[in-house]
């Protein structure tokens, strides 16, 4: 029985050998860097302040997706052409909208984005102190009377 078992495990282990690829061939290749040290550092600095469209909280230089790494193709495109990083932004931000930039300019557009959260939070303490307010007033300090108390006190005698 023991020989059954060691003799599967051998033919298991061979042929799961032969499925799968051997030394990693599954691996994507690494993304060819540009030739020019100076582009590849100013793509990764414009990269670092986009917003990967697919992932929407990961930057475009730390994003795996396929549109991210062609933006980051044409990226690297307009910068060999000789474009200065705010033109690369403008023409993303043309193409996709503020919703691109990490840190979108403050507009009558964008109002609501830079103010909202101090708004909500302004809200949700003047809501949290009225109704602590109002709780307070509705607390009332409620005695016994006295047939209340002689009730509980005859519950208590009757525990004992």
């Amino acid at each position: 029985m023991m020989a059954r078992s060691g003799l599967f495990a051998a033919f298991m282990f061979a042929a799961l050998c032969t499925l799968l690829p051997i030394g990693g061939s599954w691996a994507k290749e690494a993304a060819p860097l540009a030739a020019d040290e100076a582009v590849e550092k100013r793509l990764i600095n414009i990269a670092e302040e986009l917003r990967c469209l697919v992932c929407q909280n990961e930057s475009l230089a730390g994003s795996h997706a396929d549109l991210a790494e062609d933006l980051r193709r044409e990226v690297r495109s307009l910068l060999k052409q000789g474009k200065s990083d705010q033109e690369v932004k403008d023409f993303l931000v043309s193409r996709y909208g503020d919703f691109v930039l990490y840190r979108p300019p403050v507009k009558p557009t964008t109002w609501l984005l830079w103010v909202g959260p101090f708004l909500f939070l302004v809200i949700g303490i003047a809501v949290l102190v009225t109704s602590l307010r109002r709780r307070g007033a509705q607390v009332v300090d409620a005695g016994l009377s006295s047939e209340e108390r002689k009730r509980a006190e005859a519950l208590l005698k009757e525990q004992q």
